[in-house]
């Protein structure tokens, strides 16, 4: 029983101790800028608030009611979605 715990407990130890890494893909659009950046397609940025994307970008396509504790909401423009928390910009998304 004292090997077997002596055993996992060696195991276990190992594998903390390994390396962890990923990969980042950044895909390239016909600019060479990053699709998925604001030299890409401008698009809303984190913290703006829903007056000043409706300001700066005009009305969405579609405006999803919220759901969820916070709220979240989402608005579908032509070639994104944004998705706020409360009124304030959480991320904007790219369409495929």
């Amino acid at each position: 029983m004292t090997f077997r715990i002596t055993t996992l407990s060696a195991t276990l130890i190992c594998m903390l101790s390994l390396p962890v890494s990923a990969d980042v893909l950044l895909i390239e659009s016909i600019h060479s800028a990053p699709i998925n950046s604001e030299e890409g397609i401008p698009r809303p940025t984190r913290s703006m608030s829903m007056d000043q994307v409706s300001q700066r970008y005009g009305q969405p396509l579609a405006a999803h009611p919220s759901v969820g504790e916070p709220p979240i909401t989402r608005w579908d423009y032509s070639s994104y979605s944004v998705f706020f928390e409360h009124d304030l910009v959480l991320t904007s998304v790219l369409h495929r």
